[in-house]
């Protein structure tokens, strides 16, 4: 389960919030059978509430919004992008640890 500060994007909301946000936005392209997925969660929720109010943080079930992963060509998960003014900037496929993370974080904030 996700953390409090860690979004749910889905077909129905992602233009809105990841897209058009005034923010960055950290997006996890993951699935609830993928283990690699389970073991950066934690890492997710983390990063979510030490940088509230600076990057948004969600994550994208690809399972279950299929279209979004395929405009973005994920093809294996996890996948974490980083999103600003509608675009991918930054992305990297596979298990990333959260130093890893924070120096994409920090070079988009």
């Amino acid at each position: 389960m996700a953390g409090a500060n860690v979004k749910t994007f889905t077909t129905a909301n992602f233009e809105s919030d990841v897209l058009k946000s005034e923010q960055a936005v950290l997006v996890d392209f993951w699935a609830p059978w993928c283990s690699p997925c389970r073991m950066v969660a934690p890492v997710i929720d983390e990063l979510a509430d030490e940088y509230a109010g600076r990057i948004v943080v969600g994550k994208v079930n690809v399972d279950e919004n299929g279209p979004i992963a395929s405009q973005y060509s994920v093809m294996s998960i996890p996948t974490i992008a980083i999103f600003k003014g509608g675009k991918v900037v930054d992305i990297t496929t596979g298990f990333r640890g959260k130093p890893d993370l924070v120096k994409m974080i920090a070079a988009q904030i």
